[in-house]
């Protein structure tokens, strides 16, 4: 019966999401009416106007959650300060709040056509839709943007489409940024270790996920619980834009960053002779583990197409991801996964 109840759901809920200006908009649930509010919304987005006093209290609204970010965790903070070093185009808070506490509703109102004259639309549809339906919503969506009367919006030529990038950092370099916490309460420090290795690949992949998968609990073990250097203590994988790495994460109010990040650089020193001797049926339990993992299915619909837009947000278009890697792992010799560990 729950079987029965789960399958029905599926077969009657329906998501559309679609990439509008590099916003964003979702709608899910039965599909009966979908289509009618996807199509409303379109129709507000595109005879948009900016009230002034709407206009005030959002801009109030994002002064304060722009102010709220400097009472955030250390941690936060020093991973959001990466991810401005590696992204290309990503504007610090503190500059976006400065142009915000200039920005008016006239001056918004005026640059609104401007902004939507470069337009770039990709469209996700998932559920109890068939294909020919999923093309007419997509026509619709771009009839109602582009050829409304007095519509403002203008389709993007494939040569102006941004391309989001990753800065590479060079191999065998290590870089450390240092800047003081911007709450000057808050008594813990922060250190993020981030390891670059690779951009997409679904060989390299599944060594850098089977690494995390055998290194996290034992980084865990040794930093947070032998050592106790903080509460807040990790391994984890990233990915950025495609780009793969490896990232440790210690928030302590017992030591400063440099002493942290030299722990994390010992904890690394003193597990590759673990690596090394990793026994063959250790390995192969762990590959396993690591293919369950995979072969999960997934919880509901809003889980898997999730997955999907992943895929299409960062550009790899991998949809087949889990059924190529899970393939690959079956096939992974120890001492190919021992090179890659000694070459990253």
């Amino acid at each position: 019966m729950l079987m029965l109840m789960m399958l029905k759901l599926r077969v009657y809920s329906i998501r559309y999401i679609l990439l509008l200006l590099d916003s964003r908009v979702c709608v899910g649930g039965y599909n009966d009416k979908m289509r009618v509010l996807l199509h409303a919304i379109m129709k507000q987005i595109v005879n948009f106007v900016v009230k002034p006093n709407r206009f005030s209290a959002l801009k109030e609204t994002s002064v304060k959650d722009y102010q709220n970010f400097n009472f955030s965790q250390p941690y936060s903070q020093a991973s959001y300060y990466l991810s401005l070093i590696l992204e290309e185009k990503k504007w610090p808070l503190v500059e976006k709040l400065q142009a915000l506490s200039k920005l008016e509703s006239d001056s918004l109102a005026k640059f609104v056509p401007h902004l939507l004259s470069k337009t770039y639309l990709e469209c996700y549809i998932q559920g109890n839709i068939e294909p020919g339906e999923a093309e007419s919503i997509v026509q619709e969506i771009e009839d109602t943007i582009f050829n409304t009367p007095n519509s403002v919006f203008k389709p993007m030529s494939p040569s102006q489409y941004l391309v989001k990038r990753v800065i590479m950092l060079e191999k065998e370099i290590k870089c450390c940024y240092q800047i003081e916490g911007l709450n000057q309460k808050n008594e813990n420090s922060s250190v993020v270790q981030y390891i670059q290795v690779h951009q997409d690949d679904a060989l390299s992949n599944i060594k850098l996920e089977l690494f995390s998968l055998i290194s996290s609990q034992p980084a865990f073990n040794q930093l947070r619980t032998v050592e106790q250097l903080g509460y807040i203590t990790y391994l984890s994988l990233r990915s950025d834009r495609g780009v793969w790495a490896l990232e440790v994460v210690i928030q302590s109010t017992v030591k400063d960053p440099s002493y942290l990040d030299s722990r994390i650089d010992e904890f690394f020193k003193t597990f590759e002779s673990k690596i090394h001797e990793l026994s063959d049926k250790d390995f192969k339990r762990n590959v396993k583990s690591l293919i369950d993992s995979k072969l999960e299915k997934f919880k509901n619909l809003w889980e898997e197409s999730g997955f999907y837009w992943g895929e299409i947000e960062a550009g790899t278009l991998k949809f087949d991801r889990v059924e190529s890697e899970v393939a690959l792992l079956r096939e992974l010799k120890k001492e190919e996964f021992i090179e890659f560990f000694d070459e990253y």
